[in-house]
């Protein structure tokens, strides 16, 4: 007996036709996809007309666990990806401790089979305990799973550091994923600094921490030959490195989050953390710029950087809150909503592109594709349905977001993730 899914709509990701077809699963596997097919046997799964598209994959994501469960769970950090539509997520290293062992890969790897919604791999640190002196044992750590190596949350300093870590992953075919920040030039900032942060009177981080940090490391990769992936770009300078990068031939890759994509440090009053994240939210320039780059191919994909926090962390005064925000659950209906339907500067298929296929292809993954023979990693999506973005309904433990109260359309229905219906709306 397997799961049969009719009445929907598959995203043809070539010409972005929306084709009346029905979905056999069986066991992990799409078995077969036709305009239809015989029920007998099968549980009936009716799409109400629903979008169907890859399964969204995540590449960023804290899941706090080990050690900070009171902010989030593998369990409840799945479970709002998988609400999101997501059906693999890579988790962020910046755990207590630091996931720097092959042990602690075990860890997220058992967790996530017993209690999660989706898939979860993991990416090791590049140092040990994330304090950039002394190298982790790579090997060691990607034969237990591990996807890339970073130390995100903090950059590694020292550019000599960085290339040996970049030699070493390029043995190992393995990506260094780099949150881009020159701590010498950040310093203690908590927004963007400009004129807004002059007018707040808040301590500012310049967009040239960032971008010093992308052009330094993608001359080390030109020079080792390592794949170097950019968290979390959000500066246009930064950007113009990596197009730069990229028309001279070097590997490098890179993701923008959505709140980069559709807010400015114009939003900051100063008194509301839930507006504080690192990188900061910058200039309208480099909001545009942003968006120009993934529109161009510059930016490959989409990750949420989605960070959680205590809602008491997060009433803390702006400049001591912690920096973050979540956004597994809100991420495609408000680019959906602003990008595709508002003003039709992305396609439903370019946008799909960004959040499944790109992720998938760049970082070698199962999934990125509807297909028969390939894995049952898929979403529905009802673009017809308009909600508000209330935190209390958010099934991750964190509320820390600046959209709440927006309104957007566009949410996932239905998620399957390995031939299993992790999340379902009536």
């Amino acid at each position: 007996m397997g799961i049969l899914l009719k009445n929907g709509k598959l995203l043809e990701l070539e010409t972005g036709e929306l084709l009346p077809r029905e979905i056999l699963i069986e066991g992990k596997t799409i078995q077969k996809i036709a305009e239809q097919l015989d029920t007998t046997g099968h549980e009936v799964v009716d799409l109400g007309g629903g979008v169907i598209v890859p399964g969204f994959i995540d590449m960023h994501v804290h899941l706090r666990d080990p050690g900070l469960e009171y902010k989030e769970t593998i369990e409840t950090g799945t479970r709002a990806a998988a609400k999101g539509g997501f059906t693999t997520v890579a988790c962020m290293p910046n755990t207590k401790p630091i996931l720097d062992t092959p042990e602690l890969m075990n860890y997220i790897y058992e967790t996530a089979e017993k209690t999660g919604y989706c898939k979860v791999v993991p990416y090791a640190a590049i140092t040990c305990g994330g304090r950039g002196e002394e190298l982790t044992d790579m090997q060691a750590l990607k034969e237990a799973g591990a996807v890339g190596f970073t130390d995100d949350g903090v950059g590694v300093q020292v550019a000599g550091m960085m290339r040996t870590a970049m030699e070493r992953a390029k043995e190992l075919g393995l990506p260094i994923v780099i949150h881009a920040e020159d701590e010498s030039l950040s310093g203690k900032g908590c927004m963007n600094e400009g004129e807004v942060s002059k007018r707040l009177g808040l301590p500012g981080i310049p967009g040239v921490a960032e971008s010093v940090h992308v052009a330094r490391d993608a001359l080390l990769a030109e020079l080792t030959g390592a794949h170097l992936h950019v968290c979390h770009i959000s500066d246009a300078s930064a950007v113009d490195a990596v197009r730069w990068a990229k028309r001279r031939g070097i590997r490098v890759t890179a993701e923008v989050t959505p709140h980069h994509l559709l807010l400015t440090d114009e939003g900051i009053d100063g008194t509301d953390a839930n507006w504080k994240v690192n990188p900061p939210l910058r200039t309208e320039n480099d909001r545009k710029a942003c968006l120009e780059g993934l529109l161009d191919g510059t930016i490959d994909m989409i990750a949420t950087d989605h960070a959680p926090h205590s809602v008491e962390e997060k009433q803390r005064a702006f400049q001591v809150a912690p920096f973050g925000f979540v956004g597994l659950e809100t991420v495609f209906p408000l680019l959906y909503t602003e990008l595709v339907a508002k003003s039709q500067q992305m396609t439903l298929q370019q946008l799909v592109h960004k959040m499944a296929v790109a992720p998938a292809e760049v970082f070698d993954l199962p999934g990125g594709r509807v297909a028969e023979g390939g894995v049952a990693d898929l979403t529905v999506l009802n673009l017809e349905e308009e909600r508000i973005i209330d935190p209390n309904d958010f099934a991750s433990k964190g509320r820390n977001t600046p959209f709440a109260g927006w309104k957007a359309k566009g949410w996932p229905v239905l998620t399957v993730c390995e031939g299993r219906i992790t999340h379902s709306r009536p």
